[in-house]
């Protein structure tokens, strides 16, 4: 189907068209999954919100700003993928889904997460990547089972104190934030297994080696004059890593030696649930 055809019959409300939409998806599928990414669709049909046992549904990729309240009835819903829409306001009724255990909210235009989100405790992995946040919601910091964050192109400038009470996190993405210093609050989360800051504004990295969980710390496309200090068989990504010797001060000049390296990215496929 077309766009431009998904486009228009998104707007007309008839039956027939919804049915054209979900292409005769009438009964619940087999392997309890719904997958409608790249609908162009404006509202989610509620004919879906009547599959009580789904436990995957797929929404990324269209037009959506608002969900119906009878989503509330996919109690059983373990992944919801909302990126890549138009949300300015995370709809509360995603709230009510209590067993979710992998959340999918980048590339809309949140500005902040609701204090219900706390509801959500069995949440693992939480991607609001490239929204409007500018402080990392304080919320986050009660989804007390999340092993993954990517919180990355936002317009973050630090972190709460309270994350570190996430004693299950281990990886944490804040690639392409407005951090000016690296966050003092990792510095006390030894269970950290993966931590990146590239493209950020940072100048001077403290020593990450007293991190015991760590494996690897991305850090390229900082202004930074020093690499991270890490223990024994951490990978760093960035410049004067492992592969290449920081640079040596001469007559009060320093030497700028950049590794030629991509950072690693974190993975497009959506995740399953342990």
């Amino acid at each position: 189907m077309g766009n431009s055809l998904k486009a228009i019959l998104a707007f007309v409300p008839s039956n027939k068209c919804q049915k054209y939409l979900l292409e005769d998806l009438e009964e619940m599928p087999v392997d309890k999954m719904v997958d409608l990414s790249g609908r162009q669709m404006r509202r989610l049909p509620v004919h879906i919100c009547s599959f009580r046992e789904l436990v995957k549904l797929y929404l990324s990729d269209n037009n959506l700003n608002h969900l119906p309240p009878e989503l509330e009835q996919l109690q059983n819903l373990q992944i919801l993928a909302l990126d890549f829409n138009n949300f300015k306001a995370l709809p509360l009724v995603v709230c009510t889904l209590t067993q979710l255990c992998i959340l999918y909210l980048g590339n809309n235009k949140l500005c902040s997460l609701p204090l219900e989100l706390r509801l959500l405790q069995n949440l693992k992995t939480l991607w609001i990547e490239s929204n409007c946040l500018q402080y990392l919601p304080e919320v986050v910091c009660e989804l007390s089972l999340l092993k993954t964050l990517h919180a990355g192109s936002n317009a973050l400038r630090g972190l709460p104190r309270q994350l570190q009470g996430l004693q299950e996190l281990r990886t944490i993405w804040l690639s392409g934030n407005l951090l000016s210093e690296f966050p003092p609050v990792l510095l006390d989360m030894p269970f950290l297994e993966v931590i990146d800051v590239d493209r950020n504004s940072i100048r001077f990295f403290p020593s990450l080696a007293h991190l015991p969980g760590l494996k690897l710390v991305i850090y390229d496309h900082n202004p930074c004059r020093n690499a991270p200090k890490v223990a024994k068989g951490v990978r760093r990504v960035g410049r004067w890593s492992e592969e290449t010797p920081e640079p040596r001060k001469r007559s009060g000049a320093v030497i700028d030696i950049t590794l030629d390296k991509k950072p690693l990215l974190p993975p497009a496929a959506k995740a399953e649930p342990d």
